[in-house]
């Protein structure tokens, strides 16, 4: 009863806190981030003392890290993880490495034992994942470039993981090195790899497929979360980072059909987990050492965030990130990590620091971590306003006074500026909305009146005209925010017609399903274009080639309405796929032979005309 009566009490004390503390900083203009770790400082050892274990509950909220990138790795489709490929060792590299050898440099220079000053090194270089990829889909930065920077640097600390942990006990003094069980540790680490990414190929489509088959909701979404407990079990149980098991498993279901299902599953326990987590970090800042050593903790503090910001600022120059996205960039990750935790606490196990060194880093890189929600939110308020007022760079400035353009296009790219020149041309006038600061720079030098905004956002849509509009293009290359866009306009703003790109078929579905009925695939057009060159070239009469191109345009837009409704049974959209084309063939089988059998009679006609006419010439004109 009192073990129930104590879960109870600390369930009320954290979900109370969260309730208040949250809401709060929103309102403030502080984001969630610095609700939650507020909320964690207040009921902590160091506020009212509602908690004095923060330990514990950092280690079960650190669940909320590894759904969270599990979650990440659904957005990424492994062509797109292998695209990224040289992000992720090369720049993620020259963030973990260039970070730790100028801390380690200063941390020498200033007198520091050269083993403290390394595992300083390698714990400062790490950022938090948590709050990076949280501050990301939080303002929906994912897909830019910044965003792609913060998840390349991150993916590849993760797979540092295991090699710096195993480094860390080497420095110890008088400490002799293993060489074959550091093999052995290395082997059974690819031989986990190798078995997540092989055996989920192989087996989790099916396995999910047979357990989305009892149409049982519940245990779905146990398979979904036992998915994810499974891997980072395998991952933590060599040494390796749960949330890369987790990421990895993401990755392998980024294109099979229960993507959207896993995604809406996991997300309410990533998001309270994530809360949790936060709050944990805020009990977790020893404010003892803090006060005992102010000057000393606020130096560690400064010097470590200045020298990866020297870092990372060099490297958003060279990879190149855009102007306006470098400050989140670099403040996201410039601060110190939960990873740091772990590397300071393996080091103290193994005598590599003093305990006292120990608490006044894991002191710093809290502390980091509780300021990088304020210096965003510093950010925000000087250094785009800098930008647009001091360098006079129009193309970044987002939209200040409300439009009244009749037609607002959203993302306009290749195919958004094709729609913008037609209506243009034709004397009609748009608001043009774009998430790239480059492409927007470049487009107003070309004289495109374009405004840097992101059109998931409610307010800018208002700001643009969305109440007033009598068309919106949704032109945008995401499809998860293209159909973000969708379900905005449709709740607030349903007098517009939309108009939308769909980027394939999944994308067409999706918009379909959602009453969108002005839609085309991109790709559609050009390649029938092409396919009537082909029948051209092949000796077709322009015209038929036009109207077989037409006809076929129309029989593949009636053919994905009719497996609309039937998405998430392939073999339902393989069979009506097959039946489709398979009619489409036959129809234009009989159509070819109708042609040729009415050809073959004209020239039976003609031949026959031909002989009667021959035979009445050599006749005499009286018939004799």
């Amino acid at each position: 009863m009192e073990h129930g009566t104590a879960w109870l009490q600390s369930s009320l004390i954290y979900l109370g806190a969260a309730v208040l503390a949250v809401p709060l900083a929103r309102l403030l203009g502080l984001g969630s981030i610095i609700g939650y770790l507020a909320a964690g400082i207040a009921i902590g050892p160091w506020g009212l003392k509602l908690v004095t274990d923060p330990a514990a509950m950092l280690e079960f909220a650190e669940f909320g890290v590894v759904l969270m990138l599990f979650l990440v790795g659904l957005e990424l489709e492994p062509r797109r993880l292998w695209s990224l490929r040289r992000p992720i060792f090369g720049w993620g590299s020259v963030q973990l490495l260039g970070s730790a050898a100028l801390v380690l440099g200063v941390g020498v220079a200033a007198g520091a034992d050269w083993r403290l000053a390394l595992v300083a090194g390698l714990g400062l270089a790490m950022s938090s994942t948590a709050i990076g990829l949280a501050v990301l889909n939080e303002r929906n930065l994912m897909a830019t470039t910044a965003g792609q920077g913060v998840l390349s640097v991150a993916l590849l600390q993760d797979i540092a993981a295991i090699p710096i942990l195993a480094i860390v006990p080497l420095l110890a003094a008088g400490h002799a090195a293993e060489t074959g069980s550091g093999w052995l540790g290395a082997a059974k680490a690819f031989g986990v790899i190798a078995a997540i990414v092989f055996g989920g190929r192989l087996l989790l489509r099916p396995a999910l497929r047979w357990i989305a088959g009892s149409d049982t909701p519940e245990i779905f979404t146990a398979a979904a979360l036992l998915l994810v407990v499974a891997t980072a079990a395998l991952m933590q149980s060599v040494g390796l980072s749960m949330a890369l098991g987790a990421f990895l498993a993401g990755v392998l279901l980024a294109e099979s059909e229960y993507r959207h299902e896993l995604e809406t599953d996991i997300e309410p326990f990533k998001g309270l987990l994530l809360g949790l987590f936060f709050i944990a970090v805020g009990m977790s800042i020893d404010f003892a050492v803090v006060l005992a050593h102010p000057a000393l903790v606020a130096g560690v503090v400064a010097g470590f965030l200045l020298l990866k910001a020297a870092v990372l600022g060099a490297m958003a120059r060279w990879m190149p990130v855009p102007l306006r996205e470098r400050a989140v960039f670099v403040i996201l990750l410039a601060q110190g990590g939960e990873f740091g935790f772990v590397v300071f606490q393996a080091a103290l196990g193994a005598g590599a620091i003093t305990a006292e060194a120990s608490s006044l880093l894991v002191a710093a890189v809290a502390l980091s971590m509780l300021l990088t929600p304020l210096l965003l939110v510093a950010a925000d308020r000087w250094w785009a306003r800098r930008l647009a007022a001091g360098d006079g760079r129009a193309a970044l400035e987002e939209i200040q006074e409300e439009q009244q353009a009749p037609i607002i296009i959203c993302g306009f790219g290749r195919y958004g500026q094709i729609v913008g020149r037609l209506i243009n041309a034709n004397g009609l006038s748009a608001t043009v909305l774009d998430h790239s600061a480059e492409a927007v720079e470049s487009l107003r030098r070309f004289g495109w009146p374009t405004f840097y905004g992101d059109a998931t956002r409610l307010d800018l849509l208002r700001t643009a005209g969305a109440e007033r509009a009598r068309v919106i293009v949704v032109a945008i290359d995401d499809v998860e925010q293209s159909l973000q866009v969708v379900d905005l306009v449709q709740q607030h703003f349903p007098q517009a017609t939309l108009v939308a790109r769909a980027r394939n078929a999944s994308h067409w579905y999706g918009l379909h399903s959602r009453g969108v009925r002005h839609i085309e695939r991109e790709t559609l057009d050009a390649a029938l274009m092409s396919g009537r060159s082909v029948l051209e070239a092949m000796g077709w009469q322009p015209h038929a080639a036009r109207t077989q191109a037409l006809r076929f345009r129309r029989h593949s837009i009636e053919l994905l309405a009719q497996m609309a409704p039937h998405q998430a049974d392939e073999k339902k959209l393989i069979s009506i796929a097959r039946q489709g084309r398979q009619q489409l063939e036959e129809m234009w089988s009989r159509e070819r032979a109708e042609r040729a059998a009415r050809a073959q009679a004209a020239r039976s006609g003609w031949q026959a005309e031909a002989e009667a006419g021959g035979e009445g010439a050599d006749r005499h004109p009286d018939g004799r």
